[in-house]
């Protein structure tokens, strides 16, 4: 079953979610250790930095080597929360309502960019990575965290069976496989690592 929807309702539902996302997104972040990923793989942006789907900003606070930091998202709910993250760490950011399919930038512009946890959101994770890919220079570094089929059948067996209701519910495919996308867009793959039964993945990516 094809789960899409288009980036007008994503902004709807995110209006509606964004205050909730942190509360919900808790479980994943202290007990499945994505914040543990995050720090992990995010500590390695450098330079011109680009976050792509920033969310709430729950990212920054690992961004310490960046020299400039441009962060976007789909849902200006979730940047108004990122602002406050932002202000609360002292942070510069260039903050941007922008589509990642389509991001208004010139090629080679961003020594990193980064995306945690959105392919499974975006209309088009293809072309959105495509995008990235575009905008990094081509000795620079796109980092992802990404979650998908676990590799334990009897879980990914209940992924497939309630992957309509979990998209119906959280905008999110959380039965796709990361690593098809990423090479599909056309990435070279550095580095992947799978955590948590398999589900998330780490991956430090170049063009290809």
């Amino acid at each position: 079953m094809q789960l899409n929807t288009t980036n007008e309702e994503v902004r709807q539902k995110y209006a509606v979610l964004a205050t909730e996302y942190r509360q919900k997104s808790w479980f994943n972040e202290n007990i499945l250790g994505v914040k543990r990923l995050r720090k992990s793989l995010l500590t390695r942006a450098q330079g011109r930095t680009l976050e792509v789907a920033c969310g709430t900003g729950e990212n920054f606070q690992y961004l310490t080597k960046t020299t400039s930091l441009t962060a976007v998202d789909l849902s200006p709910a979730m940047l108004e929360l990122a602002k406050q993250v932002a202000q609360q760490l002292r942070l510069s950011v260039d903050f941007q309502v922008m589509q990642a399919e389509d991001l208004h930038f010139a090629d080679a512009s961003f020594d990193t960019v980064i995306s945690t946890m959105s392919t499974c959101t975006f209309n088009d994770p293809v072309a959105s990575l495509r995008e990235m890919r575009r905008v990094c220079h081509p000795n620079g570094r796109i980092l992802l965290i990404e979650h998908g089929h676990s590799r334990w059948s009897w879980l990914a067996d209940y992924q497939d069976r309630h992957a309509h209701d979990h998209f119906q519910t959280a905008g999110c495919r959380w039965n796709q496989d990361p690593l098809d996308i990423v090479q599909a867009a056309g990435l070279k793959i550095l580095a992947s690592q799978r955590h948590f039964l398999g589900i998330f993945h780490t991956i430090e990516a170049q063009s290809g």
